[in-house]
């Protein structure tokens, strides 16, 4: 197995799959499972999907071709997702908050960034061969689960903060 290998094919799986994501909820005529999956909007939260949905994606492959016999494997990937959300998230309010605009070529290089690092760490963590508790993957099924509800849940209930506000229509959710 080439750990790295299949790192650098994830993070451009996630690339690809991700930007292919931004547009498949109106190709499939706004069908409401894709959109759960996909951005149904111009949110933050809507383009968190799409690091989100490939990352688990190529998880579930990776973990049948070599993450079953990898211990701390399934908290792993669960904590890469979440370091990807938190930079892309920190990334964006923080250089919207001094540009005062969001601008495509910024949006898409977070986006980028995230997946690399959600990447990076999960090659390095693995690699490390680090222990975790007997737990740790117990609580990263946890986590894949919350963020799989989550992104499903709020497609069609967002909170009315930020986060999942369209910065386009002004609206939450799908319309």
């Amino acid at each position: 197995m080439n750990l790295k290998r299949y790192h650098i094919i994830g993070f451009i799986f996630t690339i690809v799959l991700g930007s292919i994501l931004h547009f498949t909820y109106d190709f499939f005529n706004k069908n409401l499972i894709v959109g759960y999956f996909s951005a149904v909007n111009e949110s933050t939260w809507e383009h968190l999907k799409l690091l989100i949905t490939p990352i688990i994606i190529f998880s579930i492959y990776e973990y049948f071709v070599y993450g079953k016999n990898i211990d701390s494997f399934i908290i792993i990937k669960a904590l890469s997702i979440l370091l990807g959300m938190f930079v892309i998230i920190a990334l964006f309010y923080t250089y919207t908050g001094i540009i005062g605009d969001s601008y495509v070529i910024l949006d898409i290089a977070t986006f980028i960034l995230g997946a690399f690092l959600s990447y990076y760490f999960s090659y390095k963590m693995i690699k490390s061969e680090k222990n975790y508790s007997e737990n740790s993957n117990y609580i990263g099924i946890i986590i894949f689960f919350l963020l799989i509800f989550t992104m499903i849940y709020f497609t069609t209930n967002p909170p009315k903060i930020n986060l999942f506000l369209d910065p386009i229509t002004n609206t939450y959710g799908i319309q």
